[in-house]
């Protein structure tokens, strides 16, 4: 009966698919596209919202003054603080602009309404500056409108908390962490505008705003880099602009001499069926959210969980 309802669901969805898109069931989802602009290929992940409200995202939060972010005088910590009355909803990669330094945050967090302040790991993305940057406040960060662009330095970011003991705090960080060796640098010099906006032109809509999308997996010249999942659709669109311009500031950084094709369908469902068949190993970072991670030979895997096991976010990263 289980398996029925399935295919029923699988054959409702690819009803309402663009025409010519390969779709696959893979973990319970379908995976659609790709859509392609030169050297970058998306793919769309179609799926069921789970129950519950949807949490707001860190840049919303910050835009309206419903959370805080504190420098702590330390590099590798800071604090935050849900002022408001919503579950405010922060990932990994997620970059905050302001402070002494701007600063790329390293775990997921569910903040609870008036969580009081908690610390957080993070690294630098940034070299040199250690004050003000002009009109902002040394104290705190104002925006999170980005998030960590580079495909190393995620890995290392995902790879940092799934070996870090289960005892360690939620705000202690590792200064010597590989993601920070070259990430101002790479910023610096991939940040191009002009070309991000032509890649951003192309695939910005292309079926994210589909009803049913949940979530998205990027290849970059040809190879699988990764992608984000979310518990509803609602999410994945708050988070989708700024997934997006990371995914197309990896790609021009990356840019092979030739553009070779991209994986199917198929394949980018073979890869996220890899990603979870691997043993799993759970950590409670606080009270309110608990994050299982799957550290296999050619990938990694971290989902984000409340209390009660239900899921808010999948990370998968290819090795």
């Amino acid at each position: 009966m289980r398996r029925r309802t399935f295919m029923r669901f699988v054959a409702c969805c690819v009803a309402l698919l663009p025409v010519g898109t390969s779709v696959i069931a893979a973990e319970g989802v379908l995976v659609s596209g790709p859509i392609v602009h030169d050297n970058l290929a998306i793919y769309f992940v179609h799926g069921q919202a789970t129950r519950g409200a949807v949490p707001v995202s860190l840049e919303e939060a910050l835009a309206n003054g419903r959370v805080k972010v504190r420098e702590t005088g330390t590099v590798n910590e800071l604090t935050v603080e849900n002022v408001g009355n919503d579950e405010i909803f922060i990932q990994a990669g997620d970059i905050v602009k302001g402070g002494r330094q701007d600063r790329v945050l390293s775990v997921d967090l569910l903040l609870p309404p008036r969580s009081g302040q908690l610390p957080i790991a993070a690294f630098c993305v940034e070299s040199g500056r250690w004050s003000a940057r002009g009109q902002e406040d040394s104290r705190q960060f104002s925006t999170a409108a980005a998030a960590m662009p580079s495909h190393e330095a995620k890995l290392a970011i995902r790879s940092y908390m799934a070996a870090a003991p289960s005892t360690m705090p939620i705000g202690q960080a590792n200064s010597a962490d590989p993601s920070r060796a070259d990430t101002g640098s790479r910023q610096e010099q991939i940040w191009l505008k002009a070309a991000q906006a032509a890649y951003m032109s192309a695939l910005q809509s292309g079926g994210a705003l589909d009803h049913d999308v949940i979530g998205y997996v990027a290849a970059i010249n040809g190879k699988i880099s990764g992608g984000d999942v979310y518990s509803s659709p609602d999410l994945f669109r708050k988070m989708w602009p700024k997934l997006l311009a990371a995914s197309v500031t990896e790609a021009i950084s990356d840019k092979a001499a030739q553009n070779a094709t991209p994986p199917s369908a198929a394949g980018v469902g073979s890869f996220m069926t890899a990603a979870v068949s691997v043993p799993e190993s759970e950590r409670v970072l606080s009270e309110s959210v608990r994050v299982a991670t799957r550290d296999g030979d050619g990938t990694l895997y971290a989902e984000t969980r409340r209390p009660d096991g239900g899921w808010v976010h999948r990370n998968y990263l290819a090795k």
